[in-house]
């Protein structure tokens, strides 16, 4: 018997299907994968998705089977993993699964093989992210319906957000500028086969493979390789980010007084990674609901990842705290301190004139996602994401000859 995931189905609604080296949506009728010859040739172009996996570390993942309780004390229990986890900002694993028994999400068939007999021995039927974990935790049941949620196989949990709808892989000779495309339409990270048994003949993300090992390529990736490339980006990274347009201007927020349970629900409702905490107003709002952090004091960032790592007995205690209050507590625990050198989370920001190769910087020495843009007063302007980056970055290497 087949089981499919329901991820697969609400994946085709949303149109974003694989058709060789393109990506569709058909709800905007807009072509996202582009050629990577419509651009003017530099030194930079001539890399390969091969050149970005030379030192990834062996695939973490998870079997189907697997609790959601189980995984998330197992990372608490072995420190070695929690390290990796935390150190290299894995915020997402594929689960993997007896071959023939599943219809990936997306439709998807990624296998991996004997590297003699070519024989399948387990296929990767998806992908679990941590916001997936926020909305499944998400709901009003009381501790005995968080008991429930936490002993859920992650098979079920696949697919709770749009990011874990999708499972592709990139081959390893696909070119930078068409990964750097990939990763800024909205896809966060890909698996790239050490040595495809399928001969492929595109160039582009691929639904069906099978290679007797595999890596993750995340956006992560590309901004370190922008960073450790900066000297062959410097007429780009030295542009300020409001000048390449990379500054995403509407953001929603938590206000200080939210509680951490109403935050994982409107985190859930809204699809959001991560939103800032800016100060509330002296005036009657509803601090159970997100509300437009333009021009608000930041005070904190509240994040999927901070749930990482934490076992039920963790969980059931911080769902009462203030959200401020959780995050200023995230950084003192064992978990995180075990990881990390500094006692406490700091705030990344930074503002309309930055210029992109700081932002990188700031990106890539404190491990976070996004950076939020504020004015003076540390009031909110917007917001710069990984995807903005990578954006930006295609988009002025096409535009100029470096």
């Amino acid at each position: 018997m087949i089981r499919v995931l329901s991820a697969s189905f609400s994946f085709l609604r949303l149109g974003l299907i694989s058709n060789s080296s393109v990506f569709v949506n058909s709800s905007k009728h807009k072509i996202f994968m582009q050629s990577s010859n419509c651009g003017k040739p530099s030194r930079l172009m001539e890399f390969k998705v091969k050149d970005l996996t030379v030192d990834k570390r062996r695939l973490v993942q998870v079997p189907d089977y697997a609790t959601l309780a189980d995984t998330l004390n197992a990372m608490v229990n072995h420190a070695s993993l929690i390290t990796m986890f935390l150190l290299l900002e894995l915020t997402a694993v594929p689960v993997a699964a007896k071959p023939g028994h599943w219809l990936g999400a997306g439709g998807s068939m990624i296998v991996e093989s004997d590297k003699q007999s070519g024989s399948a021995r387990k296929q990767y039927i998806g992908m679990v992210t941590m916001l997936d974990a926020v909305a499944h935790i998400a709901g009003d049941d009381g501790d005995s319906g968080l008991d429930k949620k936490m002993a859920a196989p992650i098979s079920s949990i696949i697919g709770h957000c749009p990011e874990g709808l999708s499972l592709w892989s990139l081959n390893p000779n696909t070119s930078l500028m068409n990964c750097m495309e990939i990763l800024s339409k909205g896809v966060h990270r890909v698996l790239v086969p050490l040595d495809s048994n399928i001969e492929n003949i595109s160039l582009g993300p691929e639904l069906v493979e099978s290679a007797s090992a595999y890596v993750m390529l995340t956006q992560m990736d590309l901004i370190s390789f922008f960073l450790h490339r900066s000297s062959d980006l410097q007429s780009i990274l030295s542009r300020t980010v409001t000048d390449l347009s990379a500054i995403h201007d509407t953001v929603l927020a938590l206000t200080s007084k939210a509680r951490v349970k109403d935050a994982v629900k409107c985190m859930s409702a809204a699809m959001l990674n991560a939103v800032p905490i800016v100060e509330a107003s002296n005036e009657e709002e509803d601090h159970k609901q997100l509300v437009d952090g333009k021009n608000r004091r930041v005070l904190g960032t509240f994040s999927a990842s901070d749930l990482k790592g934490c076992h039920l007995a963790t969980l059931r205690s911080w769902l009462p705290l203030n959200a401020l209050e959780f995050a200023e507590k995230i950084p003192r625990t064992l978990l995180f301190t075990t990881a990390t050198s500094t006692p406490g989370r700091e705030l990344v920001t930074c503002h309309v004139t930055s210029t992109l190769g700081q932002v990188i910087h700031m990106v890539a020495t404190k491990h976070v996602h996004r950076v939020w843009v504020v004015d003076q007063n540390d009031g909110l302007q917007g917001l710069v994401s990984l995807t903005d980056i990578i954006a930006a970055v295609r988009s002025a290497l096409l535009s100029q000859d470096l």
